[in-house]
């Protein structure tokens, strides 16, 4: 008798990648609740929510740590891989850093699917790392019926040269590096809605692009502030920046970009919106000034994306290269954290 087919990845999830973070209102506020270092050396902590916390070693020397991990988004284990660990990495470039080590975080059930799917999500993510320049040194696991897969990343960075999310200023121009959209694709595939030609492969392939050259970009044009766009939404990652900052935002519906076919599923008689997203949407609310923006695209701008591109403000004089992407608002005086969504283009 032939044994039976291990199940999808997706199906032993109750979330799909960073969907599954817990809502930000209830971190944030649990984080604030933390007690705060005192350590003359720590040149970014927990105070700002930052990507990654950074550690003075010596005049010319920091190093930068994070730990990211979440649920299946994809059915297939070394895109699994792939897409952890560029989401993992991707904190590293948002503080200016260069990634050097990481290890292996995992939650899996060897009774459930096997060694050689393990395998393969490994496999995956070591390659990302390897291509990141960086290499896989250990690791932690456990046993968990729902898997999970990450890692945490050690990287360096010179201190005077650390990008945070709090340096902004008014008059800063904000672009962004990766077109948004994953968690629509990936919710539409775990619930079975997107028909015969889903939109995964091009989600997949931007989930699985390294933010490296985006980050050389911004770090030559000179960027005054900088985040990844990942479980809270373009928008949500936004607030963030503009509350650490002191300013507020302007942003172009019609200029961000989403990733192709997205759309089309948010504007469907029953769009797959992640759990995440809702609650996404639910905690930025009180801070938007919606304007005539459609639902899609207000939708598209809360999606709980996975390894998502990078939010840059700029100053404004400066034009960075091809790898920053496009131009999607400005940074104005205002009431910080506070976001003017208008509409102009497609």
């Amino acid at each position: 008798m032939e044994s039976a087919a291990p199940p999808r990845l997706t199906e032993l999830s109750h979330g799909a990648g960073c969907a599954c973070k817990l809502p930000p209102g209830l971190v944030h506020d649990l984080v604030s609740s933390l007690p705060r270092s005192s350590d003359p050396a720590l040149i970014v902590g927990q105070e700002t929510i930052d990507d990654a916390a950074v550690y003075r070693l010596s005049d010319d020397v920091a190093v930068v740590t994070t730990v990211d991990f979440f649920t299946p988004i994809v059915d297939d284990p070394y895109d699994f891989g792939r897409i952890a660990a560029a989401n993992a990495l991707s904190d590293v470039y948002a503080m200016g850093g260069r990634p050097l080590t990481a290890l292996n975080l995992v939650a899996y059930s060897i009774d459930d699917l096997g060694t050689e799917t393990l395998g393969e999500i490994l496999r995956g993510g070591g390659d990302v790392v390897r291509a990141a320049g960086a290499a896989v040194v250990g690791g932690h696991s456990i046993d968990d019926t729902e898997p999970k897969y990450g890692l945490a990343v050690t990287g360096v960075v010179h201190p005077e040269r650390v990008v945070r999310n709090s340096t902004a200023r008014a008059g800063d121009s904000l672009w962004l590096s990766k077109p948004v959209g994953g968690g629509v694709a990936s919710t539409a595939v775990k619930r079975g809605v997107a028909g015969s030609s889903p939109p995964i492969g091009a989600a997949v392939q931007v989930m699985t692009m390294l933010n490296r050259d985006a980050a050389d970009a911004a770090l030559d044009a000179g960027a005054a502030a900088m985040t990844d766009v990942t479980g809270y939404g373009l928008l949500g990652h936004l607030h963030e920046l503009c509350e650490a900052s002191g300013v507020a935002a302007v942003v172009d519906a019609g200029a961000v970009p989403a990733i192709d076919g997205v759309l089309d599923l948010l504007a469907s008689a029953e769009p797959p919106i992640a759990g995440g997203t809702r609650r996404n949407r639910e905690w930025i609310e009180p801070w938007v000034e919606w304007g005539e923006v459609s639902v899609e695209r207000r939708w598209l701008l809360c999606d709980a994306m996975t390894s998502g591109g990078l939010l840059v403000a700029l100053p404004p004089a400066r034009r960075p290269s091809g790898a920053l992407g496009v131009r999607i608002g400005t940074l104005v005086d205002g009431a910080a954290g506070r976001i003017r969504v208008t509409t102009s283009g497609p």
